[in-house]
């Protein structure tokens, strides 16, 4: 953390889904290493805990130290609602006075058949999924210009755009026009110095599918489509979407990074090899 190619301090971060999972991870990570950092969601009261969890960790854990009492401003947003997006926007401007980085985590999943799926369902996973994260990013990008430009934006993709798995359709179709909209906002917004790069997590840990990664035919499945051997921690995320947000990654943009233990590297079919 001593070279500033890799420094986030002091930048104003916003994190979108930031109540759980990888989104929380993100927020604790940033926070952890001097930004200050601005957390959505949808409910306030686990969002206002996070946001408490966040700032004691840090207290002891920081790996840049800061005499700040509070790194983490909890503010509830719904990314399906525009005008609660621009509420956001107006929130953070009051709490940080700008922002430098968006980190598009919200998601939601449903697993079930193709055919079952309802209109209700579909559009709830695309409400959030696809349509909140353009407008988010839309609206930060805005900001950024307004600002003078400058800024970077980290869209969180999945494992299913390289191959969508069964039984996730909806969602599969959300991240695939993620990766569209990634490479179509760096390609517009790259005059502005605004950068737009996606992070596409494998099969990561967390409390929603500690669940099902707990079943013995699901860890060996996993073990043996893994090359590194081990399903994903939320906390390996932390590291790319610094480098991403960073000055070390100044002349990336447009581009979609998969943190998966090698998933998509290839396929793994079961002979043995002498």
């Amino acid at each position: 953390m001593n070279d500033p190619l890799f420094s986030v301090v002091g930048d104003v971060v916003l994190v979108s889904g930031a109540s759980r999972g990888i989104g929380r991870a993100l927020a604790a990570g940033f926070a952890q290493r001097g930004a200050r950092v601005v957390i959505t969601g949808r409910d306030a009261g686990t969002l206002e805990a996070a946001a408490l969890e966040i700032d004691e960790f840090c207290r002891t854990e920081a790996v840049v130290p800061d005499d700040s009492l509070h790194r983490v401003v909890p503010i509830v947003c719904d990314v399906a609602d525009e005008s609660a997006i621009g509420r956001l926007i107006d929130q953070t401007l009051s709490a940080c006075g700008r922002i430098d980085t968006l980190l598009n985590v919200a998601g939601v999943n449903k697993r079930q058949r193709v055919e079952t799926f309802t209109p209700a369902e579909f559009d709830f996973i695309l409400n959030i999924n696809l349509r909140g994260a353009f407008f988010l990013a839309q609206a930060v990008g805005r900001q950024f210009i307004a600002q003078g430009g400058g800024g970077t934006i980290v869209n969180i993709d999945s494992l299913n755009t390289y191959a969508p798995l069964k039984g996730v359709l909806p969602y599969a179709m959300s991240k695939a026009g993620i990766s569209m909209m990634t490479r179509g906002m760096a390609l517009e917004w790259g005059r502005h110095g605004i950068r737009v790069n996606a992070l596409a997590p494998g099969f990561v840990l967390t409390d929603m599918t500690r669940k099902l990664w707990s079943q013995p035919h699901m860890q060996q499945w996993a073990d043996a489509n893994t090359p590194l051997r081990r399903l994903g921690e939320v906390e390996d995320m932390i590291g790319c979407a610094v480098y991403l947000a960073s000055r070390a990654s100044a002349f990336m943009t447009g581009q979609v990074v998969y943190v998966d233990g090698g998933m998509s590297a290839g396929i793994a079919w079961p002979i043995e090899l002498p």
